[in-house]
């Protein structure tokens, strides 16, 4: 799941930094759609729940971990993408602004052309170590892992054997579903919302 919307970005008030990345808490818009998530997916079968260091996911993942007794358990690996000098919150001004190198970065698919950003290779490589560590200590189980835009259409494309960012998309508190295996990684279901459809104002952030 990625994590609901989070905090609007504003000048002058650039977000709290944990370890160097942006750790925004969610906003009100987004606290409705981590109970509708949570909601839908406490009528499934969960054996736990994951999220990363920065407090979106664990907010997202609250509701639920409640409902079902269920501690969730941080995997840091999965946190989003570092964005170098564009952390802060300085990330979705420049891409609202339409900033030449947010340009560039959209043309070529690579975060790494932000100044100071987590180099792609690193970045992959340790997205794959998340998860399959999750996978390793949870056979034949059920996990909900609540993570980011960035980490999730890594996955995914790394699932699908894309180009990188074929699955940059994911909506804010949208499910998807990966199944994971020794021999490969197979996508069942990518950046369902169906949860999220009536009253909630229509929204989707950058992927971050």
């Amino acid at each position: 799941m990625r994590h609901g919307e989070s905090a609007p970005a504003i000048d002058g008030q650039p977000f709290e930094l944990l370890d160097g990345h942006g750790d925004p808490a969610l906003s009100p818009e987004g606290r409705e759609q981590a109970a509708r998530v949570c909601a839908r997916l406490a009528q499934e079968r969960i054996d736990a729940i994951y999220v990363t260091n920065l407090r979106r996911t664990l907010e997202t993942a609250a509701a639920l971990a409640e409902t079902l007794g269920i501690a969730p358990i941080v995997e840091p690996d999965l946190r989003e993408v570092y964005l170098g000098e564009w952390e802060g919150g300085l990330f979705r001004r420049r891409v609202a602004e339409h900033h030449p190198i947010a340009t560039r970065m959209f043309e070529e698919e690579r975060w790494d052309v932000i100044p100071g950003a987590e180099p792609a290779l690193e970045f992959a490589g340790r997205v794959r170590r998340g998860v399959e560590r999750i996978a390793s200590a949870h056979p034949d189980q059920r996990v909900a892992v609540f993570a980011h835009g960035g980490t999730i259409g890594e996955i995914f494309a790394q699932a699908a054997r894309s180009r990188s960012w074929a699955f940059s998309s994911a909506d804010n508190a949208s499910v998807s579903h990966l199944v994971v295996t020794a021999e490969r990684w197979n996508i069942r279901r990518f950046n369902d919302t169906a949860h999220l459809e009536g009253r909630l104002t229509a929204m989707s952030e950058p992927p971050t």
